[in-house]
């Protein structure tokens, strides 16, 4: 057997001391570096984390009817629990999350679900994400930080649903309100609401011209007809629905865009009613 000159021997057994310390270090770090765990009230870029009990994700998913028609938007999404359980019930869902360990943790957990086809993480700031692709989003913020998401949802397109976990959109009052009770000891309140159609100003309909005044779905205003005004009552916008009440006549009508269609009953009988945005 040839045996190597002094010189190879020693570059030899230099790579073999230099390999076994790479792996020995590694060795020693992988057992200082555990695996990242969160932990309740940890900051965040705009909020503490702080985990929602299953129950209330169930409750909130519920809330908004998420099926798997249904892209899900989870803002601050945290270690994935309800997107995990949106892409459970076969919705595509989509995490925004600004700390990269949850991110990474939220992947982890989805992978464990078997859920990855329909579940995905993006470290993002919620501020500069395209929102515009939901037909639910959800929530877990303060309410400081709801206020200042609220006129980017309130752009989005009408009748996307949208559930926050306890915190409100101050004078934006909810459209429902729940609480948990089984399963659930703290953060156990669900609101609801459905982002609603613009309608404020001027419309034209055959018997007479609206004037709606609008504070968020709430709808009131005028109908003028042959110089006399009546007030309009009960108008409420769901989505694109409205529904409201002129000298006792129920109308009910769907926006799209600048026009308005539906029905209106009175005395029984019903007809259609249609109304035209002024200037479109």
């Amino acid at each position: 057997m040839r045996t190597p000159p002094p010189a190879r021997r020693s570059f030899v057994l230099l790579l073999a001391l230099i390999l076994a310390s790479g792996t020995a270090a590694f060795a020693q770090q992988s057992q200082q570096s555990p695996p990242f765990k969160p932990e309740v009230g940890q900051g965040g870029k705009d909020v503490v984390w702080v985990p929602t009990p299953q129950a209330l994700v169930d409750k909130m998913l519920d809330m908004a009817g998420v099926t798997a028609q249904d892209v899900v938007m989870d803002l601050g999404s945290g270690d994935g629990i309800t997107v995990i359980t949106a892409a459970k019930r076969g919705a595509r869902a989509i995490g925004i999350e600004y700390n990269p360990d949850m991110v990474e943790l939220s992947k982890a957990n989805a992978e464990k679900a078997g859920v990855t086809d329909r579940a995905t993480f993006m470290k993002a700031d919620l501020f500069e994400t395209d929102l515009s692709q939901a037909t639910v989003i959800t929530m877990f913020l303060l309410p400081q930080i709801n206020l200042k998401l609220r006129p980017t949802i309130l752009n989005l397109k009408p009748g996307t649903r949208v559930v926050s976990n306890s915190f409100t959109m101050e004078d934006w009052v909810a459209d429902e309100t729940a609480t948990v009770t089984e399963g659930c000891q703290t953060w156990c309140t669900a609101l609801f609401w459905i982002v609603p159609a613009k309608v404020e100003g001027r419309w034209q309909t055959a018997g007479g011209d609206l004037t709606f005044v609008q504070t968020f779905q709430q709808v009131g205003g005028t109908l003028q007809k042959n110089g006399t005004s009546t007030a309009i009552t009960d108008g409420r916008l769901r989505g694109e629905d409205l529904s409201m009440t002129i000298d006792g006549a129920q109308y009910a009508g769907r926006v799209n865009g600048n026009t308005i269609e539906g029905t209106v009953t009175t005395s029984g009988k019903t007809v259609p009613w249609k109304a035209t945005r002024a200037g479109a």
